[in-house]
C-alpha cells in the first residue's frame, strides 16, 4: 500500500496499519489529501493508526474524520453503553468503571444497522504500565478460527438478543434518546424490534438477527454479533447470582438466545472467547494518536485501568442487514 506523502506505513502485529505522519502536517489538509488512501487502507485491512497528526479539539477531531469518512458522522442510537454527546456526533468512549474490561465486540453488531467506519482519538493516553489498551481482533480470523459446527449452528439459527431497560442497565429513555414512548414504538417498528412495556415504566425488546454478515464492498463473511459480549455467562458469577436473586431470567438487563428462543451452549461461547482472545493484540495508545477502523473487519475492546484515560469516539457510514451502500 503506497502513500501519497512522505508519511511511513508499517504493520502492528501483522494486522493492523501504523501511518507515522511527516511532522508539520495540518489536519484537515492532509486528510483531504490523503482520504483516498486511508479509504483503501481500511478496505484492505480493516483498521489504520495514525500517529503525529495534531488536533485541537473534539471539534476538529469530528470535522478529520467526516473529511476522511467522506460523510457525516452518525449519531449514537439504539445504545448499549453510556456515553456523553461531546458536540458534532463525537462521544465520549464508553463510560464503564476503569477497572472493568470490555469484551471485543463490533459496533451495534447486535442491531440491524450499524457503522461501518469508527474512528477513536487519543486526549490523554493512560500511563505506561496500568492497562487501558483499545485491543483490536479481526472479525474474518475470528470467524476462521472457529469450529465448523458452531458456525453452522449460530449462522442458521441466528440470535436474538433481550434487553430490559430500568433501575440495572441504561434506562429506555437514554437508548432511544427520547421521553415519547410512541417515538420509541416507532423506531422499534421500524427496525424489526419486538416490545412490550413492563411494571414501572420499564421496556423489554426483542430482536433477531444474523450471527454472520457479509462486507458489502469486498464480499467477505465475518463473524458479526455480540453473543459473547450479551449473554448471562460473560457476568462475573457473583453479579450474575446477585441478579437471579432478585430478577426472573426474562427480567434481566441483557441476555442472547439463539433466534428461536432456544439457549445457547456453555461450550459454544467459551470457543467464541477462543477464537477471540487468539487473534486479538494491542498497542499502547500515545496522545494524539487517531485510530480508524472498518467495523465488520475489525473488532475493539478495552483493558481496565487506572489513572487517567481519555478517548473519543465517532462513527459514520451506516449500513445494515437489508441495505447496501
Amino acid at each position: 500500500m503506497t502513500v501519497s506523502t512522505d508519511d511511513e506505513l508499517s504493520e502492528i502485529a501483522g494486522h493492523a496499519m501504523l501511518l507515522n505522519v511527516e511532522p508539520g502536517q495540518r489536519p484537515m489538509a492532509w486528510a483531504a489529501q490523503n482520504s483516498e488512501m486511508v479509504g483503501r487502507v481500511l478496505h484492505e485491512q480493516g483498521a489504520l493508526l495514525i500517529r503525529g497528526l495534531r488536533l485541537y479539539s473534539t471539534r476538529q477531531f469530528g470535522q478529520f474524520l467526516e473529511a476522511v469518512f467522506h460523510g457525516e458522522l452518525a449519531a449514537y442510537s439504539y445504545r448499549s453503553t453510556p456515553r456523553t454527546k461531546l458536540g458534532g456526533n463525537v462521544y465520549t468512549a464508553t463510560e464503564y468503571h476503569p477497572s472493568e474490561t470490555i469484551p471485543q465486540h463490533n459496533e451495534s453488531s447486535y442491531a440491524s444497522t450499524w457503522p461501518m467506519r469508527i474512528g477513536f482519538y487519543c486526549m490523554v493516553p493512560p500511563a505506561p504500565g496500568v492497562g487501558g489498551a483499545t485491543p483490536l481482533a479481526d472479525s474474518r480470523l475470528v470467524l476462521a478460527r472457529l469450529p465448523a459446527h458452531v458456525v453452522e449452528k449460530f449462522e442458521s439459527r441466528k440470535l436474538q438478543y433481550v434487553r430490559n431497560y430500568g433501575s440495572i442497565d441504561l434506562p429506555w429513555s437514554e437508548v432511544f434518546q427520547t421521553e415519547d414512548r410512541h417515538e420509541v414504538e416507532a423506531f422499534c417498528d421500524s427496525n424489526g424490534i419486538a416490545y412490550e412495556w413492563t411494571a414501572d415504566n420499564g421496556l423489554r425488546t426483542r430482536q433477531v438477527t444474523p450471527a454472520l454478515a457479509t462486507h458489502p464492498y469486498t464480499g467477505e463473511k465475518v463473524w458479526f454479533n455480540q453473543a459473547h459480549l450479551f449473554h448471562v455467562s460473560a457476568l462475573p458469577k457473583e453479579v450474575l447470582g446477585d441478579l437471579l436473586a432478585t430478577y426472573s431470567e426474562e427480567e434481566l438487563p441483557r441476555n442472547v438466545y439463539h433466534g428461536d428462543g432456544g439457549p445457547l451452549d456453555g461450550e459454544d461461547l467459551q470457543a467464541i472467547r477462543a477464537a477471540y482472545e487468539s487473534v486479538t493484540f494491542h498497542f499502547d495508545w500515545q496522545r494524539e494518536d487517531i485510530l480508524l477502523l472498518d467495523n465488520m473487519l475489525y473488532t475493539h475492546g478495552r483493558q481496565p485501568y487506572a489513572g487517567e484515560r481519555k478517548i473519543v469516539v465517532g462513527m459514520a457510514g451506516m449500513h445494515g442487514h437489508a441495505s447496501r451502500i
